[in-house]
């Protein structure tokens, strides 16, 4: 079912001034939010009529998005970093290469005094207050040296008091640095922090109530016949006008309807007068030109440098993952005890072709799902391509990946007593590391096909049984109707290389299969499965 959101608004933000959007909730603050600051969906199923203009030109350009900071209403931040860490690695992704990394540094030490961060710079944003969250926030879309800052409901889940010094941060900003245009939707503001708003927008419905200047309001209303029988907080007050509501909560007909019609007749010729003509938009077309970002390489290194910083917290703070993976080694190790029998050999072999195909592909799926939100909010400003999003992310968790597996590996080895032979420990080694890539690669392409991290899971799960199933080991012959399945099956290329490593050619033991043709076909799934992942999330 079509519904219409926004119903005929027009309005000029200036800039040195803060414009407040208020409404009720639903009124469509977020989605005009959104439509000005280029961030509506582009899609089918979403869509407006009319123009924005940014300095009179029609097109939202990437050196307007650059220079548009946007705020969403719920902080994407990550926990694992601190809030110094936090805006130095942002620093070095927005800002252009030709700046130096000193100067880099030294902006995001400037944001972190004048947004008063100081005294929690060296703390994890996980462990941070709500009203410092927001600030840090507010720094990162000012690294970039915005001209237009939209915040969506930046007081939201605030104390009064926190609120209040929050809008006076973004009164400094407005009037600081050359005078920047600040619009921000406010769902609820102290009588304090009202005063410190310039100017007022007022929704209903999607239809606007009022706009104009905020400390004229009230008069406005008031000339209406619109007035609180006691003092009041202005914005509560045009809050329950919006909601067709008296003071006394009593709900007054048609409220919305008559302040609709008085903005239409009184106040929007006066707004539409202000805008630019035609002529004068079409003149003005040409672009500012804007600094050069950074290169691939550099945004590689930093987004590298930023995964390694939260696996160090994440290593610290969560050492479960070690001790699954010491634990499983010891357990094989003490049940396969120089044990020389060939047939639990065989299940030593499966078992570990079992362990690392569960353990890394059911760790990736959560990998996307999680990294999405903030994915999603830094890919909206540009802050780096895709491509060096992808290859950071795989980059940077080969160390933890390949570190935990030589590890199982090695203790097993030697406490089971296989093959002791250096050219078949290293076959052996190398098999398993290709394999837990492989099988990485299989969390990574369901947890990019489905943004669920719980339905991702189970994705894996239900993957990884199959392939279990067809690896060879239980059933040695498919029934003929099933029999394609072990070929997508990576367990069964693993298990065959692994006892190729121990047996050489055996056809009783290995089934004669060449282990060239293994090889290279576990070499191909490694590069399916990311092509898949890469491709799951370009269409984000």
């Amino acid at each position: 079912e079509e519904k219409t959101v926004l119903k005929g608004i027009t309005g000029v933000a200036s800039p040195g001034r803060i414009l407040a959007v208020m409404g009720p909730s639903g009124s469509g603050k977020s989605t005009l939010l959104k439509a000005i600051g280029g961030r509506l969906p582009d899609s089918s199923s979403a869509a407006f009529a009319g123009a924005v203009l940014y300095n009179d030109r029609r097109k939202m350009t990437k050196q307007i998005r650059r220079r548009t900071g946007y705020v969403a209403q719920h902080d994407v931040l990550h926990p694992h970093l601190t809030v110094r860490e936090t805006l130095l690695f942002c620093s070095f992704l927005r800002l252009p290469g030709s700046t130096a990394k000193a100067e880099k540094a030294a902006a995001a030490e400037a944001l972190i005094r004048e947004l008063g961060l100081s005294g929690c710079e060296r703390t994890l944003v996980g462990k941070i207050s709500g009203g410092e969250r927001k600030r840090v926030s507010i720094a990162q879309e000012l690294v970039m040296d915005p001209s237009v800052l939209i915040l969506d409901e930046p007081t939201s889940g605030l104390d009064s008091t926190a609120a209040y010094g929050l809008v006076r941060t973004l009164r400094s900003v407005a009037a600081g640095g050359g005078g920047k245009t600040v619009v921000a939707s406010l769902h609820q503001v102290s009588s304090r922090g009202y005063r410190m708003v310039d100017d007022l927008l007022v929704l209903s419905e999607g239809r606007c109530i009022y706009l104009g200047k905020g400390s004229e309001a009230m008069n406005y209303m008031e000339a209406m016949g619109l007035e609180p029988s006691f003092p009041m907080n202005p914005a509560d007050f045009l809050l329950d006008l919006a909601n067709g509501r008296g003071e006394d909560g009593e709900e007054m007909a048609d409220m919305r309807q008559a302040l609709v019609a008085s903005y239409t007749n009184l106040l929007a010729p006066t707004v539409k007068s202000s805008l630019p003509t035609a002529a004068a938009v079409d003149n003005n077309s040409g672009e500012t030109a804007v600094a050069t970002p950074a290169t691939w390489f550099a945004h590689l290194a930093v987004l590298l440098h930023r995964n390694l910083k939260q696996k160090r917290y994440e290593t610290l703070l969560d050492p479960a993952r070690l001790l699954h993976v010491l634990a499983g080694s010891l357990l094989a190790g003490s049940i396969w005890w120089r044990d020389g029998a060939a047939e639990d050999r065989l299940g030593l072999l499966f078992f570990v072709s079992v362990f690392w195909g569960v353990l890394p592909s059911s760790a990736a799926a959560f990998a996307f799902p999680n990294d999405r939100p903030l994915f999603l909010k830094e890919r909206s400003s540009d802050m780096y391509s895709l491509s060096s999003y992808f290859a950071a992310r795989a980059v940077g968790d080969l160390p933890l990946d390949l570190i935990l597996p030589s590890l199982f590996f090695l203790t097993t080895y030697l406490m089971t007593g296989l093959k002791p032979d250096v050219p078949a420990f290293s076959l052996s080694l190398a098999v398993l590391l290709l394999y837990v890539l492989v099988s990485q690669g299989v969390g990574l392409a369901a947890g990019a096909l489905v943004p669920d991290a719980k339905r991702a899971s189970t994705l894996v799960t239900v993957l990884m049984l199959a392939f279990v199933l067809a690896g060879g080991y239980y059933v040695r012959r498919l029934p003929p109707f099933m029999s394609w399945i072990k070929y997508l099956s990576p367990v069964f290329y693993c298990y065959r290389l692994l006892v190729y490593a121990q047996y050489g050619d055996g056809d009783a033991v290995s089934g004669g299969l060449n282990p060239k043709a293994c090889f290279g076909v576990l070499i191909l799934m490694f590069l399916t499965f990311r092509v898949v992942a890469y491709l799951a999330l370009a269409r984000i």
